[in-house]
C-alpha cells in the first residue's frame, strides 16, 4: 500500500508558482459543457504547465469523485482556515477534472449551517458548478465521512475517489475510506497542492 502514503501529489511541489490564477480562471470561465469526452483545454493547461515545468494533478472522469473532508466551523458558522486550505486544493482538483462530481462531507451544524454546506457554498462561489456539488450534511467523524461518502457514490454511480483533507489526517482517513470499501486513487493535501489554487477568492 505503499503508493497511498506517498501521495501522488508529492510531486507538485516543483515550481507550482509559475502558471498564474488569471490564466486557469480564463480557461475554466470558457470551457464547453462538460461530458465524457476528454476536455481539450486540459491539455491547453498541461502544455503551459510543462514549459514551466509544473507537474498537475491527475485529471479524472465521471467514474471518479473528488471527495473533501469537512473541519470544525467555528461557533457563528463560519469556516476555520484549515478548512480554507483543504477546499483551495478541492477547488484546484475540480477545475483539472471538470467531468468528476464533487463530494463535501461534514456535518457538526454550527449557527445552523453545516461543514458540508459552507464547503459546497465556497467552491460554487469559486466557479464549481452547483450541480457537480453534492453535499453529504450528516457526517460526525472521519468514519462517518468514509460510510456516508460511500452511500452518496453508489447512489450517483460514482466507483473511485480522490481523496482530500490535511497531511495530518490523511492516514487516518484512508484507512477509514478502504475500511468503507472506496478505492481510493489519489490524495491531495494543502501543502502539495498547486500554490496558484491560492488567489481563488478570500478564505470565507
Amino acid at each position: 500500500m505503499d503508493w497511498f502514503r506517498t501521495h501522488q501529489t508529492l510531486r507538485r511541489r516543483a515550481a507550482a508558482v509559475a502558471v498564474p490564477a488569471a490564466l486557469l480562471g480564463a480557461l475554466v470561465a470558457t470551457a464547453p459543457p462538460v461530458t465524457a469526452e476528454p476536455d481539450p483545454l486540459i491539455g491547453v493547461v498541461d502544455a503551459v504547465a510543462d514549459i514551466a515545468g509544473i507537474d498537475l494533478p491527475a485529471t479524472y472522469g465521471p467514474e471518479t469523485a473528488i471527495v473533501v473532508l469537512g473541519y470544525g466551523l467555528l461557533p457563528d458558522g463560519t469556516m476555520r482556515p484549515e478548512l480554507g486550505n483543504r477546499l483551495h486544493a478541492a477547488l484546484i482538483q475540480a477545475f483539472m477534472s471538470p467531468a468528476s462530481p464533487v463530494i463535501v462531507t461534514g456535518g457538526n451544524p454550527r449557527n445552523g449551517i453545516t461543514e458540508a454546506q459552507v464547503m459546497a457554498d465556497w467552491l460554487n462561489v469559486r466557479g464549481i458548478a452547483r450541480d457537480r456539488l453534492h453535499a453529504e450534511t450528516e457526517a460526525g467523524s472521519t468514519v462517518q465521512n468514509a460510510a456516508f461518502s460511500a452511500r452518496m457514490m453508489a447512489a450517483l454511480g460514482v466507483t473511485k475517489a480522490v481523496l482530500i483533507t490535511s497531511a495530518d489526517h490523511m492516514r487516518r482517513a484512508l484507512d477509514n475510506f478502504l475500511d468503507a470499501g472506496i478505492p481510493v486513487v489519489a490524495t491531495m493535501t494543502p501543502d502539495v497542492a498547486p500554490l496558484w489554487a491560492k488567489p481563488f477568492g478570500p478564505a470565507q
